[in-house]
């Protein structure tokens, strides 16, 4: 197993921090970048791995993307770095599913979708070794302002869970740490793989009526599951620029699909999800035990 030195981007959003403490946990040096005073070069050289977790808002992807796609190659070529790039469903497009894979066609003709498919197809054609692990939405271990802790589990302190589409239907989560750590260990068997590799993370596919129920167990509490209203968000689509990025993305929603796991199964045979209990009884502490702090991390950074 190979190991190294990885420049995390984004080290203090959602992917970026698991992805440090993941890395760290597997024998790896840790650098972390500041985007306000850093210079991306220097950081990347001698770096073997870069995680590309920059991800800013929806509202700012048009701009921001296709430019720090480009800073990232760059830095990637003058370094000779791997990049690890956390992918998306947004590529496939309304109508994709139900399984989504590495091969399924990148057909997606929304802008926020458009996007994802012009940064995937830069990295693709730019000669640097790119992994794109590609998850669903994200269960993280304390809130991030995802789907999850935002709006579904917003008020399951008070027994409420509102969720976003059909209650019935298939959908892909993937558990933060978990995510993380099939990323660091893909790092460590980099030189077996191609120039190119499309990895679909399957984590957990769970319909909107098992996710509340498993939420429910995780919490020893019961829950009211009910389907999120989305009147408020179509009526705030004049004054907030979120709202139409929301309505974009909302077919997810009510398209089943889940990620298929056999490519991640072929690669990393000994690779074990956690259990989806224990991960939403982690996602939901806080609102179990709200005083209850958020454990802290130290971060070994190369120097």
């Amino acid at each position: 197993m190979m190991t190294g030195t990885v420049l995390i981007l984004g080290s203090n959003g959602r992917f970026g921090r698991h992805a440090a403490e993941a890395f760290w946990n597997n024998a790896w040096t840790i650098r972390t970048f500041d985007r306000a005073l850093d210079d991306l070069g220097e950081a990347a050289r001698g770096a073997d791995v870069i995680v590309n977790a920059w991800n800013p808002p929806y509202t700012q992807w048009a701009r921001e993307v296709p430019e720090m796609t480009t800073r990232v190659i760059e830095a990637a070529k003058a370094s000779g770095a791997t990049v690890i790039l956390p992918g998306n469903v947004y590529v496939f497009g309304e109508g994709a599913g139900p399984v989504l894979g590495a091969d399924t066609p990148h057909g997606a003709m929304n802008p926020l979708g458009r996007i994802r498919i012009e940064m995937e197809a830069a990295y693709r054609a730019s000669c640097v070794q790119t992994i794109v692990l590609r998850a669903g939405d994200f269960i993280d271990t304390e809130p991030s302002g995802n789907w999850f802790d935002k709006v579904i589990t917003d008020r399951a302190d008070k027994g409420r869970f509102a969720y976003p589409g059909a209650l019935d239907q298939d959908h892909a989560w993937a558990y933060l740490p978990d995510l993380a750590e099939a990323a660091a260990r893909l790092a460590a068997i980099r030189d077996q793989l191609e120039a190119f590799v499309d990895v679909p993370f399957p984590g957990y596919t769970l319909t909107g009526r098992v996710l509340g129920d498993l939420t429910a167990e995780a919490m020893g509490r019961p829950l009211a599951i009910r389907p999120m209203g989305w009147v408020p968000i179509q009526l705030a689509r004049p004054f907030w620029s979120m709202a139409k990025h929301l309505l974009e993305m909302r077919y997810l929603w009510s398209m089943p699909h889940r990620l298929d796991g056999a490519r991640i199964d072929a690669l990393l045979p000994h690779f074990r999800a956690t259990d989806p209990v224990e991960a939403l009884r982690r996602a939901t502490r806080h609102k179990i035990n709200p005083n209850q702090p958020v454990p802290g991390r130290t971060v070994r950074v190369a120097v």
